[in-house]
């Protein structure tokens, strides 16, 4: 096969992102050692970065986990919930059935606090549950990524805390995007990924870790090896991973953390999302017959669910609409599978998603969404 065959598409997905060339470039440099000083010329930078990026307080450590955003949540699961515990997870969409979806594969009783698609947490019903499943943990998602509705964890964090749970967040596609809040969350754990808003390949999982969370993780007799997060921040703090790292991608990090704080600015990043987010929404209200998704007041920064108007199926959206955009050079999001059908089952309008995350610029979106409109046009 031949590196001709390959399209290099304009990405407005929700993840995988697009990766400016000087990140592309960087997956060039030598490969090192992961136990040598090598490994210090490009993990000094990342790890301090990762904690400006989020705006963690004092008193957080962070780590770097092989695989995915789903591996960090893994690990938050089997090393912070007891097997005589039960572990409430809050959804507002398919990601946050995810970590529902974990913590029973993983032998935990879990109960499922389940919101309407489009819909953000509603605390009183948080509270209702609370005080009937009394858990010791609490796990809900930052910005739900198939449903575009961005979640108030600060204030879910502090109603967890007040009943007595530990807090566990999925921030996996909003890190990067916009400021946390992380110290007035407080979440025992935040977990992410780069692959994002970091604009970054795909490859860690990246967590932050409260020392109540490892003085919990001490009374949880079975976590794993790769997922104990006591092993996990112990090699962090000498400015490794656990198990062997992708060097590859260590060297990608190093240049584009770099970058993110020192060339754009971590609050120039942030403004960039919030402009093109009003960008993709203005645009939106624009177009006949087609709504914003998400509920009102907690949209998300980084990524917009457009409903479509009757008429436009999912299979429209996949098999027609994302081909004739990739004719154009663009890679269209026609919607997470599983919601969509689930949603045509019951009678609802199927969404398409807007990815404008990363390093991608107003200029990208506004001609993308130019294009987007002529092609919408011809359905």
């Amino acid at each position: 096969m031949k590196t001709s065959d390959f399209a290099d598409l304009k990405m407005f997905i929700t993840g995988p992102t697009m990766i400016r060339k000087e990140v592309r470039q960087a997956g060039a440099l030598p490969e090192f050692g992961h136990r040598d000083k090598e490994n210090d010329k490009r993990c000094v930078s990342i790890f301090r970065n990762l904690r400006k990026i989020a705006g963690v307080p004092e008193g957080y450590e962070v780590f770097l986990i092989n695989g995915s955003g789903s591996t960090c949540m893994e690990a938050s699961i089997r090393s912070l919930v007891r097997d005589d515990e039960t572990v409430l997870n809050i959804s507002v969409g398919a990601f946050g059935d995810l970590y529902h979806n974990i913590s029973k594969n993983n032998g935990k009783q879990a109960e499922m606090l389940r919101f309407d698609n489009g819909s953000a947490v509603e605390l009183c019903r948080v509270r209702e549950a609370l005080e009937r499943v009394r858990p010791a943990v609490v796990t809900v998602t930052h910005n739900e990524t198939s449903t575009g509705v961005l979640n108030n964890i600060t204030a879910v964090c502090e109603l967890a805390r007040k009943h007595g749970a530990l807090p566990l967040v999925d921030g996996v596609s909003i890190f990067g995007g916009m400021d946390l809040d992380l110290p007035q969350a407080r979440p025992a754990m935040y977990c992410t990924a780069t692959q994002k808003c970091l604009a970054l390949p795909a490859g860690f999982g990246i967590g932050f870790v409260a020392k109540e969370a490892l003085d919990k993780a001490e009374t949880v007799p079975v976590r794993g090896h790769t997922s104990d997060i006591i092993r996990q921040v112990g090699k962090a703090r000498s400015l490794q991973s656990l198990t062997t790292p992708n060097t590859t991608l260590l060297n990608q990090m190093a240049v584009q953390l770099d970058y993110i704080v020192n060339e754009e600015g971590i609050e120039n990043r942030f403004a960039r999302h919030a402009k093109m987010q009003a960008m993709v929404e203005n645009w939106v209200r624009k177009q006949d017959g087609f709504e914003l998704f998400a509920q009102e007041g907690y949209r998300s920064p980084v990524m917009t669910a457009v409903r479509v108007p009757e008429g436009i199926s999912f299979a429209v959206l996949k098999d027609v609409l994302k081909e004739r955009m990739r004719e154009r050079g663009y890679l269209f999001d026609p919607g997470y599978g599983k919601l969509n059908k689930e949603m045509e089952a019951a009678g609802e309008r199927p969404i398409f998603r807007i990815g404008h995350m990363g390093d991608i610029t107003p200029d990208m979106v506004e001609e993308y969404l130019e294009e987007l409109g002529e092609e919408l046009g011809r359905l």
